[in-house]
């Protein structure tokens, strides 16, 4: 269980390894993350979904793969309506992620200032941040 650095991508032996890219990300990005939550359906528990999201907008929806039941993403069910969501793929082709999300706060507070969302591709091992905002 570890990171590796493959070209310009890192890649995971599993979703273990969602948080230590996430880690990586959000201190590149001067906002890291200090709460991150594994992602599972939670009709079914499958591991494994498909994003759709738009980043601009700030919304992101998980779909599960085995049950098809959506699910919106930290406060994405305020932007749903103006979003253009995409479905995410990884570069392998692969478009079903092991996913977790990951949370930055102000300051002295539990309000989320920033959202990030780490996915793995169980393919390819691809893991990397596929989405991230700040909050409004």
């Amino acid at each position: 269980m570890a990171l590796k650095k493959k070209g310009r991508h890192y890649y995971g032996d599993s979703r273990a390894d969602i948080r230590p890219e996430l880690e990586r990300y959000s201190k590149a990005n001067k906002y890291p993350i200090e709460r991150m939550d594994e992602l599972r359906c939670p009709e079914c528990g499958h591991e494994r979904s498909h994003l759709i999201l738009d980043e601009d907008a700030g919304a992101a929806v998980q779909c599960c793969v085995k049950c098809e039941h959506e699910v919106p993403l930290a406060d994405s069910e305020e932007f749903l309506e103006e979003a253009e969501l995409e479905q995410a793929e990884c570069p392998c082709g692969n478009g079903a992620f092991e996913m977790a999300v990951g949370f930055a706060f102000y300051k002295d507070s539990t309000d989320v200032r920033w959202v990030y969302i780490g996915c793995r591709c169980p393919e390819c091992g691809l893991t990397a941040c596929y989405g991230d905002w700040k909050t409004p």
